[in-house]
């Protein structure tokens, strides 16, 4: 059963963020974006969140951020490409020992950086096919869980002392001995949406969040 949300992609993301709406004493901290051209979209909010003013952190697991997409919003909201670009900081991962140490110690480094910089409440991380590096073959599973659950209890942490993570991850996975990675994905994100693509525009349904739970296909 799908729970259809009657709002625009812009507008659920001001209400994740609550730019320029009254704060909110609790704020889900750890958001999952899934389905069909997940990196595109990731782009594209990381360009939007920069067009607020905000800085962004992308951690990128597949090579999937795409700097153009994210320019796009400042074509659209009249920034300059290269002033939008300035806040967002892109660090990738090719494997899952990259990803582990990514998310382990990189990231605290590049939060360190922007504290210099950012407003308190003002910096977010994209976490980009955070479970694609895990699922090569080549590794073997007494290694790819423990360096997985290890990744989920470092975001955790920070999600805790109040660093927001929009993490976004295509589907694909469905036959893969490795599913229970984006079960588990599903399990740790406090909110989760559904990205399908109606007449080539983004659309997204709540899956989980409040009182609402996993829906299992």
């Amino acid at each position: 059963m799908d729970y259809p949300i009657k709002q625009s992609f812009d507008e659920i993301l001001f209400q994740l963020t609550r730019v320029g709406l009254p704060a909110q004493p609790i704020s889900p901290r750890k958001v999952l974006f899934w389905g069909e051209r997940a990196g595109e979209i990731s782009s594209y909010v990381a360009g939007w969140l920069a067009g607020k003013g905000i800085e962004v952190i992308v951690l990128d697991g597949a090579n999937r951020f795409d700097p153009y997409m994210a320019s796009s919003f400042a074509r659209k909201a009249l920034i300059p490409p290269e002033r939008l670009l300035k806040r967002i900081r892109i660090a990738r991962a090719f494997t899952c020992y990259q990803m582990a140490i990514m998310v382990g110690e990189r990231l605290n480094d590049l939060l360190r950086q922007e504290r210099a910089t950012a407003q308190p409440g003002n910096r977010w991380v994209i976490l980009l096919d955070p479970v694609t590096p895990f699922m090569d073959e080549d590794v073997s599973e007494r290694e790819v869980r423990p360096l997985f659950e290890r990744s989920l209890r470092k975001i955790e942490e920070m999600a805790l002392t109040g660093i927001p993570f929009f993490l976004f991850q295509p589907p694909g996975f469905s036959d893969s001995k490795r599913v229970y990675l984006m079960r588990r994905l599903f399990q740790f994100s406090n909110l989760i949406w559904r990205i399908s693509l109606e007449d080539q525009e983004p659309k997204v349904v709540l899956e989980k969040g409040l009182s609402f739970n996993i829906i299992e296909n």
